[in-house]
């Protein structure tokens, strides 16, 4: 599995995933305002790479602070952290990462300056080291709702490219492959970035698992066919009740799903669900550019001048229409996330 996320000495190195898969380009991040335009310009993205990512972001804002009071030195972390939640509003991991990294300056606020940057570093890498090891849990637990020789449908990408390493949706398709389970995946193109036929169909490409790339307009008729048996998405951040944001058109994909009698799973580690919300009518929903919609990739245009568009990157599935959440922890019902929650 490619990187996504590399630490190189006093820099990040971030995978720029817009140029999959035609070009295999690093881009190195010296400091937090590069981090914060390749979230924001999609060089990253995914909910959990974002995260990491981020956590990176406010060790080269420490790194640069000239601070010589815990006060002073506090102050520009928590500006680092504010210019880096600014990036992306939806995705719940981020936020997570930020609070995060902010609490451990906190907890440390009696040790020396120098250390307290070192520690920040530390956390970063144990966020990244976590995120690997948690979706490598969910792909165990997902893989047990897979029977040998199924369609599988996913749409965007939730693979190792959106993650720490491994993936959460394409981590429970990759451990299932390994098990030796001989699965189909039908992947979404995913309009209007095309993350799916950029990335999702690359990913499994690359692993050697079988990939047949749709158009999103296709997902019913190839239910219909009975070619599909269940569906698996990730998620940008899931509320208490279940209800859970997605790349645009998941949304579709779960009715269609209910319609055929198939199962609709949503993978994605605990530190996803924002138990804060009561339901999805809460998560922020992130418009981007018109020219997304307007332009293929940013460059061949396909609509007409001046046309309005509507650029929502997200959508909001209800959890009625979710049949489980698939986490590190083991596989609940929506109704049941409760019990992940901390004290």
């Amino acid at each position: 599995m490619i990187p996504t996320l590399e630490w190189k000495g006093a820099i990040l190195r971030m995978l720029d995933q817009t140029r999959l898969p035609g070009e295999i380009r690093y881009i190195d991040c010296p400091d937090v305002e590069t981090v914060a335009k390749g979230i924001r310009e999609l060089w990253v993205r995914g909910a959990p790479a974002i995260g990491i990512a981020a956590a990176y972001g406010v060790v080269l804002g420490a790194q640069r602070s000239t601070a010589r009071t815990f006060e002073a030195f506090y102050h520009d972390v928590e500006t680092v952290s504010r210019d880096l939640a600014a990036t992306r509003p939806t995705a719940v991991n981020l936020f997570w990462a930020l609070e995060r990294m902010k609490k451990l300056a906190r907890d440390s606020r009696s040790r020396a300056l120098k250390e307290i940057k070192e520690l920040l570093l530390a956390e970063a890498h144990s966020i990244l080291d976590e995120d690997i090891r948690q979706n490598r849990s969910i792909g165990k637990h997902g893989s047990a709702l897979i029977a040998e020789g199924s369609g599988i449908l996913t749409h965007c990408n939730a693979g190792s490219l959106a993650t720490g390493g491994y993936g959460t949706a394409l981590g429970v398709i990759r451990r299932a492959w390994e098990e030796n389970k001989k699965v189909h995946v039908f992947a979404d193109e995913t309009r209007p970035v095309l993350q799916g036929a950029r990335l999702t169909a690359w990913e499994l490409m690359q692993d050697g698992i079988p990939v047949t790339l749709i158009t999103d307009n296709m997902a019913g008729y190839i239910m219909q066919k009975g070619v599909i048996q269940l569906c698996i998405v990730g998620a940008d951040r899931i509320a208490a009740n279940g209800d859970t944001a997605n790349k645009i058109g998941t949304y579709s994909i779960a009715i269609l799903a209910k319609a055929h009698d198939l199962p609709f799973y949503v993978a994605a580690p605990i530190s996803t669900i924002d138990f804060s919300l009561s339901s999805g009518e809460q998560i922020p929903i992130e418009e981007r550019d018109s020219k997304e919609v307007t332009h293929i990739l940013g460059r061949t245009r396909i609509a007409p001048d001046n046309v309005p568009v509507a650029n929502p990157a997200f959508d909001v599935t209800p959890a009625r229409f979710i049949s489980a959440i698939i986490t590190e922890k083991g596989v609940f019902p929506p109704h049941e996330l409760k019990k992940l929650a901390g004290p």
